[in-house]
């Protein structure tokens, strides 16, 4: 299959299906995540109190889990619904935010892998090589390397979960052991917007949601936000006007 065909296959059933995604995400980025995968087709229920996760992912597509803003009942919360994932045999999608910047972070992180093996992992390159014990060089929750710098670890933390890895970056890495998709259409401006590393992990969820391909699910929710990227940059005077212009131009697509 065409990558274009690709992409347009898992959009259209995307958009035909409306998955429900089941997103434990943090407080900073839960509106803008909401919004992106309305746009984009997608049925999005943020649910993170421990009394329902469990039912939630019984119910829903995917599962996002994105350790942003940490709390001892959200971590427990997290942990259900890896559990409840893995026992139905739901794809789920793991945002390691800022791995390695506080032990507390680190062990979280280790405890939910262990719990259940994420489908996909997405972070920025530092967060894979943190999250990969390849270095512990992270500054809060932005990146302090290249993308194209935490390939190798990326692709030992693959073989190691038998799982894919999501690098995101000026350039995105796509990594399933052996096999490595990379894609350079997304736009500067995206970084200086706060959560759009999350909003790609929540894209992922929507695509894996739809799309048995793993692989394939990851590498056309990276190109999603590319295009949608690169539509809203040609529209846009700054990054206020960036964050409404890229909803419309998920919508759009």
């Amino acid at each position: 299959m065409s990558e274009n065909n690709a992409f347009n296959k898992v959009l259209e059933q995307i958009r035909t299906q409306s998955p429900l995604v089941h997103n434990i995400t943090n407080y900073v980025v839960m509106n803008n995540t909401a919004n992106a995968l309305l746009a984009i087709g997608a049925s999005p229920v943020m649910a993170h109190a421990v009394e329902e996760v469990e039912d939630i992912v019984t119910i829903s597509s995917s599962l996002v889990i994105n350790m942003g803003t940490l709390s001892k009942k959200w971590v427990e919360a997290m942990i259900l619904s890896a559990a409840k994932a893995k026992e139905l045999n739901k794809p789920f999608v793991f945002d390691p935010v800022g791995v390695g910047a506080s032990k507390y972070r680190s062990e979280t992180a280790q405890k939910i892998i262990e719990t259940a093996t994420p489908s996909v992992i997405r972070g920025n390159a530092s967060e894979i090589m943190a999250l990969a014990q390849v270095t512990n060089s992270t500054k809060g929750v932005d990146s302090t390397v290249a993308s194209d710098a935490a390939v190798s670890a990326a692709q030992s933390l693959s073989k190691q979960l038998n799982n894919t890895v999501v690098i995101s970056g000026a350039t995105d890495y796509i990594i399933t052991n052996d096999t490595i998709s990379k894609i350079t259409d997304s736009d500067s401006m995206m970084s200086k917007i706060t959560g759009m590393g999350c909003t790609a992990t929540a894209m992922v969820g929507a695509c894996i949601g739809v799309e048995a391909d793993i692989h394939l699910a990851s590498t056309v929710a990276m190109q999603i936000m590319g295009k949608a990227g690169n539509m809203a940059a040609d529209l846009s005077a700054g990054p206020g006007s960036f964050q409404m212009n890229f909803l419309d131009s998920l919508y759009k697509l």
